[in-house]
């Protein structure tokens, strides 16, 4: 046994309200350079849709992922060491601009200078990376800006999988929302792909990150990653990825993302799991079996000998106490309820998701039937709009069982908790349908519904020269006079000068900056007339 400790994320698809404030915040963040326009570390794809960029999970045409050679070895769907030489100097299985969208503003000029006149002036778009006028026919949400219409839905490659069982008439068509980060995979094709050895696994947090001066542009990662979230940035000629905000993680903080998300949908916290059982996992021949294949390289933060195992191993008490607390592990081991995204890819993702329950209770609402009974829930699992199967080929390698249970425990859940709310006695059977009893329901019923901050977010701080870092906030790496991704403007992208550095406070961080009587700079904004800070009054002894 060899155990590693991982960050992971869970998001709960049943409040994702389609928003888009974590990709604007992570973009503000993260990516507002020249060179990386189009780039969203972070997006909100509407389902049924194409996602972004256009049909990514079509890996028979991107190569992306691994596959199983016919003795049984794990291979890159993309080729081994000696087709990548071969295509070095031209890799062509990479997203063209036109697949992501081609990056553009407004010539706002036009509205601001624009003379007196009968007409009205109107802002034409132009393109960022020649700056010819140009017409806006793709972006980052553009399923979300249509719909989820017929004409976009037909293309999806999930729906073509399961065929017929999927009605595409617009008005009858419901649709979900999928926020959409890098998976900080525990077997990462993009890394294994990468000629220069630049992308690389952190030890300590499993964060996957990319060594900006070890890249030499060769994108060979851009076809490896089977969720293409690894990008290009044409200014720098360097990969770029989400970073899980590791800056702020280290200093137990969560990634930008969870902060400012308006549904509270997203979770935070440490699994452990044996690093020697992590290959096997991801070779297992019948795909539908990968998801219950990584659940069984976890290991339990409870038993002794893996927290004995754990500090040989040099984790710190801190991150196994971490692991014991965790939300993600709640959700992922304990409750079963959160899934893995395209396990089929075998890199074991470790951004998880729970799947809709919402439009079920709306559905069957709308026949006139009691939407929170737990009877008639059950028998309406199987007979959604966009059915389980749909929701199998996206978390569970097309296996509806897993998602059924997962579904079943959220009903049985409702139910239990309606009759609670109502002060009457629930029914035990309730929660046997479910596999599991009442008082798990409401455990599962708090952390869903009405968690706290701190237990949404269970970080431990990152153990720097022997004792843990401060709260602050650090900026962007990239932000740096002359750093990587400071490449000025540039034939391919527009760059504005230094960006101006954004600061996105977190409750606590914040909080604790405002009474504090430590030495440091005053800022009245974060001054709440609490407490004397050095400096904003005189000495009383003068």
């Amino acid at each position: 046994m060899r155990p590693m400790a991982q960050v992971a994320m869970v998001m709960n698809l049943d409040k994702c309200i389609g928003c888009h404030t974590c990709s604007v915040t992570c973009k503000q963040t993260w990516t507002n350079r020249g060179g990386v326009e189009y780039v969203w570390f972070n997006n909100v794809e509407t389902r049924p849709g194409l996602g972004y960029p256009r049909r990514h999970e079509d890996q028979e045409e991107w190569k992306g992922g691994w596959t199983l050679s016919k003795s049984g070895r794990l291979k890159l769907k993309a080729g081994g060491k000696a087709k990548k030489l071969l295509s070095l100097f031209a890799n062509p299985k990479l997203p063209t601009i036109q697949d992501y969208y081609e990056p553009w503003t407004y010539d706002y000029r036009t509205l601001t200078d624009a003379p007196v006149s009968s007409d009205v002036p109107v802002a034409r778009p132009y393109s960022l990376l020649d700056g010819k006028p140009t017409q806006i026919r793709w972006s980052a949400n553009w399923d979300d800006n249509l719909g989820g219409g017929p004409d976009l839905v037909k293309d999806d490659p999930v729906l073509e999988r399961i065929g017929e069982k999927v009605k595409v008439d617009f008005e009858n068509a419901f649709m979900f929302y999928l926020p959409r980060i890098c998976e900080h995979c525990l077997n990462p094709s993009c890394s294994a792909s990468c000629p220069s050895g630049a992308i690389y696994k952190r030890a300590e947090d499993g964060i996957v990150l990319v060594d900006q001066d070890a890249c030499r542009g060769w994108r060979m990662c851009v076809t490896g990653c089977p969720y293409k979230k690894v990008y290009f940035n044409h200014n720098t000629g360097k990969a770029e990825k989400c970073t899980l905000c590791y800056p702020r993680v280290e200093n137990g903080l969560p990634t930008v993302c969870s902060e400012t998300c308006v549904g509270r949908l997203r979770y935070l916290g440490v699994i452990l799991y044996d690093a020697d059982l992590v290959t096997a996992a991801a070779s297992v021949r019948d795909e539908k079996d990968l998801y219950q294949a990584q659940l069984d390289v976890f290991l339990d933060p409870d038993d002794e000998a893996v927290q004995r195992a754990c500090l040989e191993e040099g984790i710190p008490e801190s991150w196994i106490e971490a692991a014991r607390k965790s939300p993600v592990r709640e959700l992922v081991v304990k409750h079963r309820v959160a899934l893995p995204l395209h396990p089929e890819y075998r890199t074991m993702p470790m951004v998880w998701y729970i799947p809709p329950l919402s439009p079920v209770v709306e559905a069957v609402a709308e026949t006139g039937n009691d939407g929170e009974d737990r009877d008639v829930l059950h028998a309406a699992i199987d007979r959604l709009r966009i059915p389980v199967e749909y929701l199998a080929e996206l978390f569970t390698a097309g296996d509806p069982e897993p998602v059924r249970a997962s579904l079943r425990k959220l009903a049985a859940m409702r139910s239990h908790m309606r009759a609670r709310n109502f002060n009457t006695e629930p029914d035990p059977d309730i929660a046997a349908s479910a596999e599991t009893t009442g008082r798990e329901l409401e455990k599962l019923y708090r952390l869903l519904a009405i968690a706290k901050y701190e237990d949404r977010y269970v970080i431990p701080t990152a153990d720097t020269a022997g004792h843990a870092s401060g709260g602050e906030e650090s900026g962007c790496s990239l932000e740096f006079a002359g750093g990587p991704g400071m490449g000025g403007a540039g034939p391919f992208g527009e760059s504005s000068g230094k960006p101006v550095p954004v600061s996105i406070e977190s409750f606590h961080g914040l909080s604790a900056r405002q009474t504090t009587d430590k030495p440091g700079r005053v800022n009245l904004l974060n001054w709440d007339g609490q407490g004397r800070p050095d400096g904003l009054f005189p000495d009383r002894k003068k």
